[in-house]
């Protein structure tokens, strides 16, 4: 047996014992959830509010880093490259994982082989918004005014290949009418050209819209699951306003670096769940618009796999527009 060989064993044996050893005394430090969208959008909001209780169950502080930018793909990026230590965590969306992919091949990263699913914490429907001062109270009025003035109108959205962009362009394609997109870095940077009166239309996560629209500055013309919200229970579905079928909600989810050791990623897992479980957490959650899932592993990203298939249906026979 040469020297070589009997390094490479030693090397790899003692790789293993290192790994088992640090996996066993996890967390021993602080861990670093990235958030990669900016301070202030659905992503950061439900983050922030997860992550405290998870922390409390993991032992350790979990620190929000915001890392926006190109649609969620450069904090997912720089995930995908981090140590697999499980001291650098990923809040991914759908945005992310699982419209990215479609419309997006040179992505820095492989949603399957670059990442290890985690849990599913939370799933959001959107609503569709438009600033107060348009004069339109219904999603029959808006439609008119946009086919009254085709191309006219616009909406915004929290990035190119975002679900705020692919369930607007089915709205669109749906309505049969044609408003202009205006991509931004994130929802929240969307409200100040609403109130301005630059942007007509914004669809998305009723976590972002919620103050806007408690104040007045928005308007809630529909919301996008096939029920009713239970806090906006005078607002109509799509659904109900004529889009037969519209449904459209979209998913928070952990992740790790692949090669995440599999008991780090069992104590991730078990913290989260614990967190979604907690009374005060689902109250919380609730007042945000969101509902806790919790999942394993296998299941989340099962669900992943699913949402990528339904949303590349979606593309392929709308022909939506994703550039």
């Amino acid at each position: 047996m040469s020297h070589k060989y009997v390094s490479l064993v030693i090397s790899v044996s003692l790789a293993l014992v290192t790994g088992w050893a640090a996996a066993q005394s996890y967390p021993s430090k602080p861990v670093r959830l990235v958030v990669p969208f900016p301070a202030g959008g659905a992503t950061d909001i439900l983050a922030r509010a997860i992550s405290i209780k998870a922390a409390e169950k993991l032992g350790q502080p979990i620190v929000i880093d915001n890392r926006a930018g190109a649609g969620g793909t450069i904090g997912s990026a720089l995930v995908a490259k981090a140590p697999a230590d499980g001291y650098t965590l990923l809040i991914a969306t759908g945005s992310t994982h699982s419209i990215g992919p479609i419309i997006n091949p040179k992505l820095p990263y492989d949603v399957v082989s670059d990442f290890e699913p985690v849990v599913y914490v939370a799933k959001t429907a959107s609503v569709l918004v438009v600033p107060a001062s348009l004069p339109v109270k219904t999603l029959a009025e808006f439609i008119a005014l946009a086919k009254a003035k085709p191309g006219q109108l616009n909406y915004g959205s929290s990035g190119n290949g975002t679900n705020s962009h692919l369930s607007s362009e089915l709205f669109k394609a749906q309505a049969g009418i044609f408003i202009t997109h205006i991509p931004y870095r994130g929802t929240g940077l969307v409200f100040n050209d609403m109130m301005s009166g630059q942007v007509h239309m914004l669809m998305d996560n009723y976590v972002t819209s919620q103050a806007n629209i408690k104040e007045g500055r928005l308007r809630v013309l529909g919301v996008t699951s096939l029920q009713r919200l239970p806090f906006l229970p005078d607002v109509p579905t799509l659904n109900e306003q004529g889009l037969k079928g519209f449904d459209v909600s979209n998913w928070f989810g952990i992740y790790a670096p692949h090669g995440t050791h599999a008991e780090v990623i069992e104590k991730v897992n078990a913290a989260f769940n614990a967190a979604l479980q907690d009374p005060e957490m689902i109250k919380r959650l609730a007042f945000l618009g969101a509902t806790p899932t919790g999942s394993t592993p296998e299941q989340m990203g099962k669900m992943v796999a699913d949402d990528k298939l339904r949303w590349a249906k979606l593309i392929r026979d709308r022909q939506l527009v994703v550039n």
